[in-house]
């Protein structure tokens, strides 16, 4: 396989895309969360407890999706400067490291997906069993 400098920089654009689409669930999941806040204090209820563990886990889950976009693009860049200095094997190495981490940002991604749904569920349930009372 033939590693050129255009290769790592067709991941610019990708990446950015999905910083973007990242950013916004994150503000998204902090609207949410400050809402949550704000409905708390007005009146405490167990079902938010449930709420909150759901929102912990999915804020981490999105720093790390971010975390791992970034060092993969941070990667392209360092893969990109290694074409420069003629260094291919190790190029190709670190452009291999940059699509993992960028997997790993997908799969991240995808199991906050789940997540996200999972919070709704909990909305719905709430609901449910309020109407049979």
């Amino acid at each position: 396989m033939e590693l050129t400098i255009s290769t790592p920089a067709l991941l610019f654009p990708t990446v950015s895309l999905l910083m973007l689409a990242y950013t916004n669930r994150f503000l998204g999941l902090a609207a949410i969360i400050r809402k949550l806040h704000a409905d708390w204090k007005a009146s405490p209820d167990p079902i938010f407890l449930d709420q909150i563990q759901n929102l912990r886990r999915r804020l981490r889950l999105i720093r790390d999706m971010q975390t791992m976009g970034i060092l993969a693009l941070l990667l392209c860049v360092v893969c990109m400067i290694l074409l420069l200095m003629g260094l291919v094997v190790a190029a190709k190495w670190v452009f291999g490291a940059s699509l993992a981490l960028m997997t790993a940002s997908l799969g991240l991604s995808l199991v906050e997906i789940q997540l996200s749904g999972g919070a709704l569920s909990l909305h719905l349930r709430d609901i449910e069993s309020n109407d049979k009372k």
